[in-house]
C-alpha cells in the first residue's frame, strides 16, 4: 500500500469516527431532548382538557383515579376543585384558579413549542454536518482510484 493510500485511509477512518462518536451522538441527544419537550407539552394539553371538562360540568366536586406509580390507581374525591395545583418546574407547585391555570398552560405550551423549534433546527444542522462529512468521505474514497502521481498533486 502506498503512503498516499495510507493517508486517505487514515482520513476516512477519522471522518467515520467523527460521524459515529460525535455527530450521531449529538443528533440522538437533541432528538431525545425534543421528544421529552413534546411529552411535557402533551401533559399540559391533557391538563388543559381536564380543566375544561371540570368547567363544563359546573360541579365543584371531582372524583378521579390517581396514578400512584407503576399503573397502580386509587380513587380520589376532591370536595372543591375550583382551585388546582400545577407543577411549574423544579419541583414547585402553584395553586391556580381554573382561568389562571389555563392562562399559565397557554404560555407554557407556547414557550415549550418555541423550544422544540430550536431543537428541530439544531437537529437539522447536525444532519447537514453529517451529510457534509459523508460527502467528504465520498471524495476521499474517490481519490483512492486516482493514480499515485495525481494523488501527490492533491496532497
Amino acid at each position: 500500500m502506498t503512503s498516499g493510500t495510507s493517508v486517505i485511509n487514515d482520513k476516512v477512518l477519522q471522518y467515520e469516527t467523527f460521524i459515529s462518536e460525535v455527530l450521531r451522538r449529538d443528533l440522538q441527544k437533541v432528538l431525545e431532548q425534543r421528544d421529552a419537550v413534546y411529552e411535557k407539552i402533551a401533559q399540559y394539553l391533557q391538563l388543559k382538557n381536564t380543566i375544561q371538562s371540570i368547567q363544563e360540568s359546573g360541579s365543584k366536586e371531582l372524583k378521579t383515579d390517581v396514578d400512584l406509580g407503576c399503573n397502580f390507581y386509587v380513587q380520589a374525591h376532591v370536595p372543591d376543585a375550583s382551585r388546582i395545583y400545577v407543577a411549574v418546574g423544579y419541583g414547585f407547585f402553584v395553586e391556580f384558579t381554573h382561568a389562571e391555570a389555563l392562562k399559565f398552560i397557554e404560555k407554557k405550551t407556547n414557550q415549550l413549542t418555541e423550544y422544540t423549534e430550536v431543537l428541530t433546527k439544531d437537529a437539522a444542522k447536525i444532519k447537514a454536518n453529517i451529510r457534509m462529512v459523508l460527502e467528504g468521505l465520498r471524495e476521499l474514497q474517490g481519490l483512492k482510484d486516482l493514480p499515485e502521481d495525481r494523488r501527490r498533486e492533491v496532497f
